[in-house]
């Protein structure tokens, strides 16, 4: 079912009756994915006493611990609980959701807030909107605005900062900074939380960055730049995944460049690609070609294979894309 009215009075009649709420994320958790689920659990937590609220993610970043009550998150789950409703937040299908995927199953009624335009709408009841800059935004868009607390306000606020780029990506629209302004007014320290969470790196993030940069690869006659980091390099420097954060984004600022492709790789012939687009190219398209999703600019996949064999398959798609734009500009 799809929601497309006042999502005030949706939320309201959702929660109506409920005694138990679980809130869930996709994998390796990021910005938006953190911030909404903990805006959300803050909200609720505040707003709906008699409402058991429960978040469920895979560790989440040590940078995202200046949100409060993320060391209440429950990083793990035997799969036999039972809660009147599940809220996957920031999840393009269940299967992302990890860990607390049976959990979901087991609802007896689900939700998904969500701005992912691969989104199949898989949940019960699904407010999907992917010209939303984040599933922050989309969470500021269902509460009572005057009742969001400090803490809910602060998480919020993070969530929307990560999936702008800090309000630079195109996906920022007047709508998204008069919130960002509204949260501000709450008092939350705007500065503070760009600084801890977004740009501040630990020294092994920057050395695996560095490691990124000085082996990346212009390709397609400089309009793609690709860079892989294996196994063995995540060993040397012991990064952890999500020390990797960012990388795919400061790869995209490449000048000249369309696309940037970085690899992970995260077993023997797998890798998790992270593509960026600058706009000619829809690489959530390419994502989903190959069993994943995201956006138009920003998306990602596993795919299995040799890291020659992943780029040859990612940059062909690329190629056409970028074929019919130059035959569409030919026409006009």
């Amino acid at each position: 079912m799809e929601l497309n009215n006042s999502m005030k009075i949706i939320l309201d009649d959702i929660l109506k009756g409920k005694k138990s709420v679980a809130l869930g994320g996709h994998v390796r958790p990021d910005g938006d994915c953190v911030g909404s689920c903990m805006g959300l659990y803050h909200y609720l937590r505040e707003q709906y006493p008699d409402i058991g609220t429960d978040v469920y993610l895979e560790e989440v970043p040590e940078a995202y611990s200046i949100i409060k009550g993320t060391d209440e998150v429950k990083t793990q789950t035997d799969g036999s609980a039972v809660y009147d409703l599940f809220i996957c937040l920031d999840c393009g299908d269940a299967q992302r959701l990890g860990f607390s995927s049976p959990l979901f199953e087991n609802a007896k009624e689900t939700l998904c807030i969500d701005h992912h335009i691969s989104n199949d709408a898989f949940a019960d009841y699904n407010y999907i909107v992917p010209d939303a800059s984040s599933t922050s935004e989309l969470v500021y868009n269902m509460v009572d605005r005057d009742k969001i607390s400090l803490a809910s306000a602060e998480a919020l606020y993070m969530g929307i900062v990560h999936d702008t780029g800090v309000f630079q990506y195109s996906c920022t629209s007047p709508e998204t900074m008069e919130i960002a302004a509204e949260l501000m007014r709450k008092g939350i320290n705007g500065s503070e939380i760009i600084d801890k969470t977004y740009y501040e790196k630990s020294y092994i993030q920057n050395q695996i960055l560095g490691r990124a940069l000085l082996e990346s690869m212009l390709i397609m006659d400089k309009k793609c730049i690709v860079s892989v980091i294996r196994q063995k390099s995540m060993k040397f420097f012991q990064a952890q995944p999500s020390d990797l954060e960012g990388i795919v984004s400061q790869l995209r600022q490449t000048k000249g460049v369309e696309v940037a492709i970085f690899l992970h790789e995260i077993s023997p012939q797998q890798f998790k690609v992270s593509l960026r687009s600058k706009g000619k190219v829809d690489v959530s398209e390419i994502a989903q070609y190959y069993g994943g999703g995201g956006h138009v600019r920003a998306a990602g996949v596993t795919m299995e294979g040799s890291s020659h064999d992943v780029i040859n398959n990612i940059t062909a798609r690329i190629a056409l894309q970028l074929k019919h734009e130059e035959e569409q500009d030919d026409e006009q």
